[in-house]
């Protein structure tokens, strides 16, 4: 069937069948090479059909085409997983708009236990990338992972707390860059994308935070919580902000201390 004929048996228009086609989701049967006139055959309704349905949930095309390939309940399997994570999404962004709220209303932050610390200088390796909100959780468990294995299969010492500067904003448009920092003893060569460097002391104000609470947008309020009291009590930020991992993550309960928020300052 021609074009015309196929849009208007699966209600899809002729734009939405031309970007499935060049997307590779759902070629034309035929094309006439004279003319260029596109035709399909009746099993691709169906097909067409649920490419439809599926962009009703506005899922990806690109994830659209790995539903395509599946069969059976992997079908199911992948649309309740994509679901699951619009939800979370949702839950996310409905947590940002609280959040916005009570700043734009001028209500302030949760309390928080602010403190300070003196930090000794020390030497660290590093992986820094620019990297977006989206691929942030990926890129520190795997730079993290790297400059673990590195120092260990060099025979040195981690010798610190490890943590993950901020030297930008990171969002869904802003890109750091992010530097993730593990402190060692020894002697280590820079590797790809690793370099080392030396962290130089200074005093940081910071909060901690429960494994539950280092989530997106919950953790907004304890950075500011931690920038208005420096701003407050007069001292001066004198480095990118981090988020310092004392304990390993993967082992600890989501009630219990897992992060702190740091700013380094000067008096």
């Amino acid at each position: 069937m021609p074009i015309g004929a196929f849009a208007k048996r699966t209600r899809l228009s002729h734009k939405a069948l031309r970007l499935y086609d060049a997307m590779g989701l759902l070629a034309p049967s035929f094309v006439d090479e004279q003319n260029g006139y596109r035709y399909y055959i009746e099993a691709q309704v169906e097909v067409a059909k649920r490419i439809g349905l599926l962009r009703q949930l506005e899922m990806p095309l690109n994830q659209i085409a790995e539903v395509l390939s599946l069969e059976g309940r992997d079908v199911s399997r992948a649309i309740l997983q994509y679901w699951q994570e619009v939800e979370n999404d949702v839950r996310k962004k409905r947590k940002l708009v609280h959040f916005l709220g009570r700043y734009l209303e001028g209500k302030g932050e949760t309390m928080f236990d602010i403190q300070t610390r003196a930090v000794a200088e020390q030497k660290v390796a590093t992986i820094e990338q620019h990297v977006t909100a989206e691929g942030l959780t990926e890129f520190i468990g795997d730079s993290m992972g790297n400059l673990y294995s590195y120092i260990n299969e060099s025979n040195q010492q981690v010798d610190g707390i490890p943590f993950v500067a901020y030297h930008g904003e990171v969002n869904v448009d802003s890109d750091g860059p992010v530097e993730t920092c593990v402190p060692f003893t020894g002697s280590l060569e820079p590797k790809g994308d690793m370099r080392i460097r030396l962290e130089p002391a200074h005093k940081e104000a910071y909060v901690r935070l429960t494994k539950a609470q280092v989530v997106f947008p919950d953790i907004l309020e304890a950075y500011d919580a931690v920038s208005n009291y420096l701003r407050e009590s007069g001292k001066t930020i004198s480095g990118s902000p981090r988020e310092v991992y004392f304990t390993d993550w993967n082992m600890v309960g989501d009630n219990e201390p897992a992060c702190d928020i740091a700013f380094p300052y000067t008096d």
